[in-house]
């Protein structure tokens, strides 16, 4: 089941992780072993949590990567659903996946 308006996970980071250890985003980014660009992107929701990230946040921060890929899923599908009437296909018939 999808959340209605999730946040992004860059805001959960900055909100949840970074805020309550006072880390800067270059702080954030060396522990991580990423560039301060590529977490501000995150950060900013200008790009989302990617396999790898997702092992790096869950090493640095807890939870399990499936967690963090899941925040990722959830707001990415909350917002295909708000332009779902929009992706035409076609419907196929057959065996269907459960």
């Amino acid at each position: 089941m999808t959340m209605f308006n999730p946040p992004h996970p860059g805001e959960i980071i900055r909100e949840q992780c970074l805020e309550p250890l006072n880390l800067s985003v270059t702080e954030a980014a060396k522990g991580l072993g990423v560039s301060r660009k590529t977490l501000s992107e995150l950060l900013n929701g200008h790009s989302g949590v990617s396999s790898e990230m997702a092992v790096r946040l869950s090493k640095a921060f807890g939870s399990s990567p499936e967690a963090w890929l899941w925040l990722q899923m959830q707001f990415d599908l909350a917002k295909v659903t708000e332009r779902a009437d929009s992706i035409h296909v076609t419907r196929f018939s057959g065996p269907a996946l459960s």
